[in-house]
């Protein structure tokens, strides 16, 4: 009996070692992606991608609950664009060496404020009274959260949780904050009900306690930004004091597309690379043989 239960537990402490990583990404265009896919890096033209799948949710465009191969692209007018993350799950293949799993959600020109003008009218809010008022974008509502959740939950359901190895969601990836500069005194409330919510979400799902420490990791604006108000940066380094788990990238020296909006190539694959950069350093914190 005491070698079955040494052996049920060798056996189950593997099998949370092995698990499927999965990541969340959402913001607005910057996350969306907008440089041409002709100018990704040489490095990533020649290797493509092997390991990363990805559902993708913009708008009314919905993820649907399943995943493809990763290959950059949005829902915008010029389709074949690529933004810092597209850096990002290139470094993970390197470092993971195995398939994992991406769950995004973008739409240029999106707030979080029901104040600010956003996209098509569709905002990020987690105000109680906002998400009790609409439904998801993707299911004829404004809501981009519930969208998001959604797909998030019908992943879970279709594949993930069907994953013979299991699977854990290991971090969630943030870049936006633009089009929130007319209410920027409140973008830290905002935020910090934003990410309170997706927490609130994965535990609720799993019923993984866990998940109320999700880490955050959240980009900022370049110096040169026209619409990277210095409040809304300012609101994200005060989480990230309050929030031991939410992480800021600092890009304040990244380059920008004539538009003085939207990272150029350089500008997106130096938030990529520092994002990256603090993604190892927090695996290397929360691996099994530091824990």
């Amino acid at each position: 009996m005491l070698l079955l239960l040494v052996c049920i537990g060798v056996a189950a402490k593997k099998r949370v070692k092995n698990q499927v990583p999965v990541v969340l990404v959402a913001g607005q265009s910057n996350t969306d992606g907008r440089v041409d896919n002709a100018e990704l890096p040489e490095y990533i033209r020649q290797d493509g991608y092997r390991y990363c799948l990805w559902s993708f949710g913009s708008g009314t465009h919905s993820g649907k609950g399943h995943f493809a191969p990763f290959y950059p692209r949005n829902y915008s007018q010029k389709p074949e664009r690529w933004g810092y993350d597209a850096v990002v799950y290139y470094e993970l293949e390197r470092l993971w060496k195995r398939p994992f799993y991406v769950i995004k959600e973008s739409l240029g020109g999106t707030a979080i404020d029901p104040r600010c003008e956003s996209t098509n009218n569709m905002h990020w809010s987690a105000d109680r009274d906002y998400l009790a008022g609409t439904a998801a974008s993707d299911k004829g509502g404004l809501s981009l959260l519930k969208a998001f959740t959604g797909n998030i939950g019908a992943c879970i359901d279709n594949q993930l949780s069907q994953l013979p190895e299991g699977y854990d969601i290991k971090f969630m990836l943030w870049h936006q904050g633009e089009s929130d500069r007319s209410q920027a005194d409140s973008y830290h409330d905002n935020l910090k009900a934003v990410v309170s919510y997706v927490r609130s979400y994965l535990v609720s799902k799993t019923g993984l306690q866990k998940y109320a420490h999700l880490p955050f990791i959240c980009g900022t604006f370049s110096k040169n930004s026209k619409q990277g108000v210095p409040k809304v940066a300012a609101a994200m380094l005060q989480l990230q004091a309050e929030d031991p788990y939410f992480y800021v990238v600092d890009v304040t020296d990244a380059t920008l597309g004539p538009d003085q909006i939207h990272f150029d190539a350089s500008g997106a694959e130096l938030l990529g690379k520092r994002m990256f950069e603090k993604i190892k350093q927090l695996l290397i914190h929360t691996a099994p043989a530091k824990r």
